[in-house]
């Protein structure tokens, strides 16, 4: 695949709406009910392999406001590894640069959130980590084919 295999409609802003919205009701639900609800994502690859979500909380690098996403998550020993995939589009998501400029960051898994310091991993981590990721999404190399840019992977230690 190349990135021009990307479909179109993708990148219409209806989409790019819907996604937000999706992002909140999301967030909501799985605060309401401690993760039982959104606590695992169930679309594309994910349909016959659920996948497992959880909700980073990050601040907004320009605002300054607390920013929170659910995001699907990869456990490395005590680290959580998170993939800035945004669908394969031409950018990173918010949530990156949120985390570049300030890696001071809390993860919700469950009903267990904790505080964490998030890092951009280097190539060699990043190459040992992204079969795993792929393993438990293969949508990821879908994404990585569909854009120019390398996915960033995040590591997120226990602070």
């Amino acid at each position: 695949m190349d990135p021009n295999s990307r479909p179109s409609q993708l990148d219409s802003p209806i989409v790019a709406h819907l996604i937000k919205v999706g992002s909140r009701l999301n967030t909501r639900l799985y605060r309401l009910t401690r993760g039982k609800l959104g606590g695992t994502w169930r679309v594309g690859a994910a349909l016959s392999k659920p996948a497992p979500v959880c909700l980073l909380t990050t601040v907004g690098r320009k605002s300054g406001q607390e920013r929170t996403v659910p995001l699907l998550f990869l456990r490395d020993g005590d680290a959580i590894v998170l993939v800035a995939s945004q669908g394969g589009l031409p950018n990173n998501p918010s949530w990156y640069y949120n985390v570049r400029d300030e890696p001071a960051v809390r993860i919700q898994i469950g009903d267990d959130e904790r505080a964490y310091r998030a890092r951009i991993a280097d190539d060699a981590e990043r190459a040992r980590l992204w079969p795993q990721l792929v393993e438990l999404y293969a949508d990821f190399d879908t994404y990585a084919a569909w854009t120019d840019r390398t996915i960033p992977v995040v590591v997120c230690a226990p602070a």
